[in-house]
């Protein structure tokens, strides 16, 4: 008689963002970047209707303390720096949020007992790669497994959390550091449309670290859901340009989330049978995101009050933002059946279930 697997458990959770406020900057930037008093006038209700009220970026204040798109900021230069000198940015500076994060888990973490790290990042490349660093920071042995997950967008942090249970799961005595970082200010383009200039005002940086093992407090982590929907290949795409990386946030996501979501279909390979669980994690997107998953599933408001509250003092940190709505979760101790689930690029959800037991 074999011996049931492992009961993988999310034991710990931490956070952390930089201390340069930019949300209000971008604001007073973009908008004298809109020709049409009346686009003017559409841009600013729709700030002010966008459910944030911070943003974070990396890229350190001016002399005089002003923004990055201030005069002798990082984008005060003729046509905005080339991917080249954002990549340099990321190099710099990634590392050094991944380990403010990983400090921050505190006792739950021992070095010694690390046995595999898993990274996600889809804001920047440098290599070797953040995965090698922390580790080489953390003077973890040359012997701990790595898994880096890049470039999958705003779902990887599901996707990390995933990979790290289905470790732990084969490998009982498996102790996995999870970590994303993103930094997504390092990606300012020169749009002069409303929907880019949008698209922009949702993004922060941020990175999280956990630590998941079979060690039984913490959430227990249950399956993993995919869905990639048909014909949405272009409403949500990064594009790497000479200046950059080059989001594209169509205007039609929430319409197509709904709609998907409202479908008996969808619902069953996200949820399984049955209503969603009591507690939802959901990456917070942005206002309409929300909104249109709220209204798809027909729960209450207070249901996303989580990934609301992570959306109005951090932004859409990419990858890094379902694991603010978790640790959000932990830090209040919720009790219970849920599910995390995430959007991103493809436009696809990926999403994972845990429960979180009575401390």
């Amino acid at each position: 008689m074999t011996n049931p697997p492992p009961s993988p458990r999310l034991n710990a959770l931490a956070t952390a963002v930089p201390r340069h406020e930019i949300h209000t900057a971008f604001i007073d930037w973009a908008t004298p970047r809109l020709a049409d008093e009346r686009v003017r006038a559409v841009f600013a209700r729709m700030t002010a209707r966008s459910g944030i009220d911070h943003r974070w970026s990396v890229l350190p204040p001016t002399a005089s303390g002003g923004s990055p798109v201030a005069a002798g900021g990082f984008y005060d230069v003729p046509g905005l720096p080339p991917t080249s000198a954002r990549m340099a940015a990321y190099a710099e500076h990634a590392p050094d949020l991944a380990m403010q994060a990983i400090a921050a888990l505190g006792d739950a973490l021992d070095p010694a007992r690390i046995t595999h790290i898993v990274v996600a990042s889809c804001t920047g490349f440098v290599a070797p790669g953040i995965d090698q660093i922390i580790a080489r920071r953390l003077d973890l042995p040359a012997s701990v497994e790595r898994v880096l997950i890049g470039f999958m967008g705003c779902y990887a942090g599901i996707t990390a959390l995933r990979t790290a249970r289905h470790i732990v799961r084969s490998e009982s005595d498996a102790v996995v550091l999870v970590v994303s970082v993103e930094l997504s200010t390092l990606h300012l383009s020169l749009a002069d449309q409303p929907e880019p200039l949008l698209a922009m005002l949702q993004f922060s940086d941020g990175a999280a670290a956990a630590i998941v093992s079979a060690a039984p407090h913490g959430f227990e982590l249950g399956e993993g859901r995919s869905l990639a929907l048909a014909d949405s290949a272009d409403l949500i795409r990064w594009d790497i340009g000479d200046k950059g990386f080059e989001m594209h946030l169509s205007g039609e996501v929430p319409g197509r989330l709904r709609e998907a979501l409202s479908a008996p279909a969808v619902r069953e390979q996200l949820f399984g049978s049955g209503d969603p669980p009591p507690l939802l994690a959901v990456h917070a997107g942005g206002r309409s995101v929300l909104d249109a998953v709220e209204n798809a599933l027909g729960v209450a408001p207070p249901a996303l009050a989580d990934s609301r509250a992570v959306l109005a003092r951090f932004g859409n940190m990419s990858s890094a933002t379902i694991l603010f709505v978790l640790a959000d979760m932990m830090a209040r101790g919720a009790e219970g059946e849920g599910i995390a689930i995430a959007f991103g690029p493809g436009l696809a959800a990926e999403a994972i279930r845990f429960t979180a037991h009575k401390a």
